[in-house]
């Protein structure tokens, strides 16, 4: 790994202040440089300005998991979603490509219709039901239309022990309310933000530049293993944070189906990812959701209020 601390170009790495993007800024230090552009150096909404960075830094990679995540108001507010979802991709491939860089992008099982009944392959037909998975897949097919060396990776349910996540409103509303309803007829697998974190530094150690990376490109799922829905993913994460706050008194969580909860935007009743090729690929698994769980709920702080209860 040493080896590619001296390669050509930094590695440039969109949302670094995000939940995936945080934790590769820290993840891929040890690989070289890193620049980790503010919104006021890379506005990925203005291809204007992918194209000014990406010709200044001339990086040897660029890594992307900043995006419009916003999946309801997706459907309304349009303009933004594709800018950083569909084109943005693609322009950051066109100019990867002019200074030989490689590209590595998050992308989402939001791609999928969720009426499958197996874990979704690679090449499996898409088919999203709303505008965030239809921006994405646009930016899959924009960046692999580039001609850029790039690596696609579809993740699903993405969490973290900052920012704005699933598991973190469910710890907070938890605590305020007596019951909660949690949709419990969708399934996929809860992914911490740092596992892809790690999945990325295993890829540049591998390919390193643009070169190296073109063996390897194409699309590849990336999630936890193992499945659960995110009524359960809520209940393992309360059962955990029992252990920590056993004086708390937390909601009760009722199941509910999708029809009880409707939302702007239709979400996949499967959200199973199969991982086998990133496997056999690069050699790499994602740990279980249960265990990287407990992991990222130690990084949670306790309310102050439960850390004066266990002085």
């Amino acid at each position: 790994m040493s080896a590619i601390v001296g390669s050509r170009g930094p590695i440039l790495i969109t949302g670094g202040t995000g939940q995936v993007g945080g934790e590769l800024v820290r993840m891929l230090a040890p690989l070289g440089e890193i620049h980790a552009p503010t919104r006021a150096e890379l506005d990925l909404a203005d291809p204007d300005s992918i194209r000014r960075l990406v010709r200044e830094l001339r990086p040897r990679w660029i890594v992307n998991p900043a995006a419009h995540t916003a999946v309801d108001r997706a459907e309304t507010e349009l303009e933004a979603a594709y800018a950083v979802n569909a084109i943005a991709p693609g322009v950051l491939g066109e100019e990867a490509l002019k200074v030989g860089a490689a590209v590595l992008h998050y992308s989402t099982d939001y791609v999928f219709d969720g009426t499958g009944t197996h874990p979704y392959v690679e090449s499996d037909l898409t088919g999203p039901l709303g505008a965030y998975g239809a921006s994405k897949l646009a930016g899959e097919q924009a960046l692999a239309a580039s001609g850029a060396a790039h690596l696609i990776f579809r993740t699903s349910w993405v969490y973290g022990a900052t920012g704005k996540n699933f598991l973190l409103t469910v710890l907070r509303v938890a605590r305020e309310k007596a019951q909660m309803s949690i949709v419990a007829d969708q399934y996929g697998a809860p992914t911490w933000s740092r596992e892809l974190a790690r999945m990325a530094a295993t890829v540049l150690a591998t390919a390193p530049d643009a070169d190296a990376a073109r063996p390897y490109q194409g699309l590849y799922h990336a999630a936890a293993k193992g499945e659960t829905t995110w009524f359960g993913f809520a209940q393992e994460a309360l059962r955990l944070r029992r252990l920590a706050e056993p004086d708390t008194r937390f909601a009760e969580l009722i199941p509910i189906p999708t029809s009880a909860y409707p939302t702007p935007a239709k979400r996949p009743a499967n959200s199973r990812l199969d991982c086998r090729k990133l496997e056999r690929t690069f050699g790499f698994e994602l740990l279980p959701w249960e265990q990287a769980l407990a992991e990222a709920l130690v990084e949670v702080p306790l309310p102050e209020t439960a850390h004066l209860r266990s002085i």
